[in-house]
């Protein structure tokens, strides 16, 4: 999502988003950062999949398994990847270019998380920018040399 934004002094900002499928690294978080990567995921699922396979293949020809059963299987296992999907961190950033009038550059970066906050706050630093030529101080985004 791009947005072009004219400031209260004339300046064009561009205000757009991407998504960052690694969570940034904050060295306030170090100590709880105990990943071990994508590996154990993926163990997890594949033995949730062995699993599954075992159930149905012992599962007797005379059991009458409900649809409801199978749909509720399929929304408890749907649940915690499209979470995670969901709350992907989003870089978003303001920036304008140098203008005739001698104001220089500028580039604020902040992260938001989630698809409708990342559209609420885009849509709010707009307007600041609209009213005020800078984005809000107090939100997500801060300026960057």
């Amino acid at each position: 999502m791009t947005r072009l934004v004219r400031g209260a002094d004339g300046r064009m900002w561009t205000v757009h988003s991407r998504i960052e499928w690694r969570n940034p690294e904050v060295s306030d978080d170090f100590e709880h950062d105990v990943s071990g990567g994508i590996l154990p995921g993926i163990m997890m699922a594949g033995m949730l999949v062995v699993m599954t396979v075992v159930l149905i293949a012992w599962t007797p020809e005379q059991v009458v398994v409900p649809a409801w059963l199978i749909l509720a299987l399929i929304f408890l296992f749907a649940f915690f990847p499209v979470r995670w999907a969901l709350r992907r961190p989003h870089t978003l950033v303001a920036e304008s270019k140098a203008t005739a009038d001698e104001l220089p550059p500028e580039r604020w970066i902040g992260s938001v998380r989630g698809p409708l906050a990342v559209r609420q706050e885009a849509s709010r630093v707009a307007r600041t920018i609209e009213m005020h030529s800078l984005p809000d101080v107090e939100g997500p985004l801060q300026p960057v040399d």
